[in-house]
């Protein structure tokens, strides 16, 4: 191979006896220094045999990235709020590594998103932490929903936006459904499947849409991103209703046994379902929760003496998976569950929610699901079993008195039920 000067970070050619690649030159780690890596113009990268390399001849050298970005102040435009929490949203490329880092300041996002500016200009900026979702627990999902009544109480702010990873972003988006009380303006959270140094990224869209969102009239806790896997339009979907259901598709979110509130294009929004309009007054934090709560999905043959091990952990209360109906083994089973559902629930709340995700249960149908009502579940209709999970944990930091749990759990305070199901 001819000698070069090229580094990582530079935009190269690299030239093999019959093919030529362009892209960005990565860091090759200690392990593969045999390999010259390579991120391709579609966002892939790809390792090349460094025998295999006639030449590496640099198109363009690169530099290091300053964020220097000021943000441009319209006064004519309504103001809104913001909280970055982290997320693919909030990563960029590192050309030396081909991996993503953290855009790690307010600057630095608004200097990859510049759309958001079309819509509204920004009062307050909060960054509580910087977190994959899945590290994400109640604590932090408090601390969100304390900003959150901080920026909505501030008469200059129109709404929110809150940045946040793909993967448990239903799990945030319920606990603020149940954690801001009163609330009277948008709240409005959103993602990118796709880093934005990627042609095919979703951030630029759903940043536009969301925008819209905070300054329209839905005063609800929402999910916004794409409908679809085109960058026609965004849905506004409940945070309650909500569920990531596809991996990598930009359209991952769907509205479950509900519709969504709003169809958003980047310039106007229209109108599907009933929503809680703005009003007057201040929004309240409500979020004292219960983390001794967990989520148990029931399979044929399961041992129901899984349950005692929540018993000695001290846990308060259980979301039950069940079967689409609400049902469990029972009678004619090796390991029936009856018994211990009884027994358990002298010390802990037990609920049950369908892993069939659309649909309602209804343990009446049939004698097995009669069984188990008696035993004294709360069986949850057609509640997602993840926002069942935050609900229970936010009752039981409420009350610890079973009728009152009941009597909040079915008390549809956050659109978490549905009148009628949608297909």
């Amino acid at each position: 191979m001819k000698k070069t000067t090229a580094v990582p970070g530079d935009f190269v050619e690299i030239h093999l006896s019959k093919t030529i690649y362009e892209g960005v030159l990565l860091e090759s780690p200690e392990s593969e220094k045999g390999i010259v890596l390579l991120k391709l113009g579609s966002g892939y990268n790809i390792g090349l045999n460094k025998k295999d390399v006639l030449e590496i001849r640099v198109k363009r050298k690169g530099s290091e990235e300053k964020d220097d970005f000021e943000f441009p102040v319209i006064k004519e435009k309504p103001l809104i709020g913001m909280i970055i929490t982290g997320g693919t949203i909030a990563a960029r490329l590192n050309p030396k590594k081909g991996g993503v880092d953290w855009l790690d300041t307010p600057e630095s996002l608004f200097k990859y998103y510049p759309v958001i500016f079309e819509h509204v200009d920004l009062e307050k900026i909060e960054r509580p932490f910087m977190k994959a979702s899945e590290d994400m627990d109640y604590k932090d999902w408090q601390k969100i929903a304390r900003i959150a009544e901080k920026l909505l109480n501030d008469p200059k702010i129109k709404g929110i936006i809150i940045t946040h990873g793909t993967d448990f972003l239903h799990y945030t988006s319920a606990a603020l459904s149940f954690f801001l009380k009163d609330l009277n303006k948008p709240v409005v959270l959103t993602y990118s499947q796709r880093s934005i140094d990627r042609a095919s990224s979703d951030a630029n869209l759903n940043l536009q849409c969301s925008a819209l969102a905070a300054i329209s009239d839905i005063a609800e806790v929402m999910l916004v991103g794409h409908a679809s896997s085109n960058d026609d339009y965004c849905y506004a979907m409940p945070g309650t209703k909500v569920k990531k259901l596809h991996a990598s598709r930009r359209d991952a979110f769907k509205v479950v046994n509900g519709k969504p509130f709003a169809k958003i294009f980047s310039n106007k929004i229209e109108r599907i379902s009933d929503y809680n309009l703005r009003k007057k007054g201040k929004v309240k934090f409500d979020g004292k929760f219960e983390e001794k709560v967990a989520l148990v999905k029931v399979y044929p043959g399961q041992d129901p003496d899984i349950l005692d091990y929540y018993l000695k952990k001290k846990y308060k209360g259980i979301i039950l998976e069940m079967s689409g109906l609400g049902h469990a083994p029972t009678k004619r089973a090796r390991n029936p569950w009856t018994k211990k559902l009884k027994e358990v629930q002298k010390k802990m709340i037990i609920c049950a929610a369908a892993q069939t995700v659309y649909g309602r249960l209804d343990p009446l149908v049939y004698s097995n699901g009669r069984e188990l009502l008696g035993t004294g579940i709360i069986y949850l209709e057609d509640m997602l079993a993840e926002t069942a999970l935050i609900k229970l944990g936010w009752v039981l930091g409420k009350t610890k008195n079973k009728e009152d749990v009941k009597k909040l759990m079915l008390t549809n305070v956050a659109h978490e039920f549905s009148d009628r199901l949608e297909k």
